[in-house]
């Protein structure tokens, strides 16, 4: 009878393996650390800018920074880590740089790629930044900001443009109108920009100054004017010139209406946050901004929400595949327009009470699509249903494509798009089986496209996509964009 011996398995020291994850992984925070320190030192010193695959990493914290890393592996599949972006961002912090704007997680990618071709890191970002080597390569002429109302947008955008605002060099956010400045009405403002129910506590310091009837954000000094005549203001008055106004009231949308701002002394432009009426250049930022002379011009519109949520999905479809026609079925969360409680409300069914129910409304998103991508008029329906959560939205557009294509291939069009070409600050690619509405509070980009959710019907040109997207700060971020771009401060981008 023939005898087996088993083979022993070699043992596994559990403790041996547990100690050595945690000592890689603490070399890993360690090296984030320096990451923040150094990313922290270019921006204030450089208005150099460094992003991960267009996630911001100045004021991040070193947990985010490695969950960043781990994003760029699962979403961009590009094997980069910590202490590679270390090393890189060690050589950037040398050299002379431009106001820029550069993603560390491009270029660490193709130092991996590229490094046997270079003798060293140093020879690498020397040659990836000659075109951003030397303050004369790109000139930024800093601009004043008004906000012209705080509500739930202009207290976002003060927000974002203080936390923006690096050494000034760009957006300067020098004053705020509203109808009243009396004491209680700066505390109370002041209190709505520290606390915010939704997108939390503001991470820094507002301080008011009722002498001055100003607040002072982070260092910066925001005038609080008081004003119910937007024609008769004189900004100069304050040190304010050249200005850009921001209006976030939404209460006049017509060239006449806008038009007021101009007659104010120290008004260059005037940009709207909500759809502009007749021939105001309805804008959304990263797809139709070139269409229009910002120098000639003086009155803009940074469209709506939902428009810029839909748009960068659909000009990229319109794009590669061509769109026969299709309907957008717009999930919005309640806004300041419908009432708490039933009442009169001089628009149907936006009476009834907005936490309570699902409310069937118009939008005048499929309309304004055709002004930013004309090839699309007349092609598209729309509707609207307002649900009671507080922000982040959803659209639906259910499309008819001219060319077959299947949920693979559609996919990776928008990945393609998400990662490449004039729209990665817009569109983000989500692979995520569990994303909910409430995980986007806070996103940064237009459009979050929603790839598990993809449907392509059989006969391969009947689509629904599914697009989220943060109506609230997402839209601020766009509008951030494009108040860049109209005052000529955006900087040279490595992306």
């Amino acid at each position: 009878m023939t005898s087996y011996t088993l083979k022993e398995e070699p043992t596994v020291n559990h403790k041996d393996k547990y100690e050595n994850e945690l000592a890689d992984w603490i070399q890993l925070e360690k090296a984030a650390i320096e990451i923040i320190h150094l990313t922290g030192t270019l921006w204030y010193d450089k208005s150099v800018e460094l992003v991960l695959f267009r996630n911001q990493l100045f004021d991040r914290s070193a947990s985010e920074i490695l969950s960043l890393h781990q994003y760029a592996k699962d979403i961009v599949k590009k094997p980069i880590n910590a202490l590679d972006t270390l090393m890189l961002v060690k050589e950037l912090n040398k050299l002379d740089l431009a106001p820029s704007r550069i993603d560390i997680g491009r270029l660490g990618f193709e130092w991996i790629a590229e490094k046997k071709k270079y003798k060293s890191a140093e020879d690498f970002i020397g040659d990836k930044m000659v075109d951003f080597i030397g303050k004369e390569k790109r000139k930024i002429i800093p601009r004043d900001v008004v906000l012209y109302g705080f509500g739930r947008i202009g207290r976002l955008l003060m927000r974002e443009l203080v936390s923006q605002a690096g050494k000034g060099e760009q957006l300067r956010l020098r004053a705020v109108v509203t109808r009243n400045n009396s004491d209680i009405d700066i505390n109370k403002r002041a209190e709505l920009l520290r606390n915010d129910s939704v997108h939390g506590t503001f991470p820094g310091t507002v301080i008011e100054d009722f002498k001055n009837k100003a607040l002072i954000v982070n260092g910066h000094t925001i005038h609080m004017i008081a004003s119910n005549d937007m024609s008769s203001i004189d900004y100069t008055a304050y040190g304010i010139n050249n200005a850009l106004i921001i209006d976030n009231t939404g209460i006049v949308r017509d060239r006449e209406g806008l038009g007021l701002h101009l007659k104010s002394k120290g008004v260059d432009k005037v940009l709207l946050t909500a759809p502009g009426k007749g021939d105001i250049p309805n804008v959304v930022y990263g797809v139709n901004e070139n269409s229009f002379d910002s120098e000639k011009e003086k009155i803009f519109s940074a469209a709506s929400c939902t428009t810029n949520a839909i748009v960068p999905v659909l000009a990229v479809i319109e794009n590669v595949l061509g769109i026969e026609k299709g309907h957008i079925e717009t999930i919005h969360s309640y806004t300041n327009d419908q009432n708490l409680l039933d009442n009169y409300h001089k628009k149907y069914r936006r009476g009834r009470s907005a936490p309570l129910n699902m409310v069937i409304t118009e939008t005048g998103a499929d309309k304004a699509v055709a002004k930013v991508i004309p090839p699309l008029a007349g092609k598209l329906t729309g509707n609207a249903v307002r649900v009671p959560t507080p922000d982040v939205s959803l659209a639906i557009l259910n499309l008819v494509v001219k060319k077959e294509t299947s949920k693979e291939g559609i996919n990776e069009i928008m990945r393609d798009a998400a990662l490449r070409g004039d729209l990665v600050e817009q569109i983000q690619y989500s692979i995520s089986n569990e994303l909910v509405s409430s995980d986007l509070v806070g996103n940064p980009c237009a459009s979050i496209f929603d790839s598990p959710a993809t449907i392509v019907s059989k006969d391969n040109k009947s689509v629904v996509l599914y697009v989220w997207y943060d109506n609230e700060y997402g839209y601020s971020r766009q509008v951030v964009r494009y108040a860049k771009h109209l005052a000529d401060v955006i900087r040279l981008r490595y992306y």
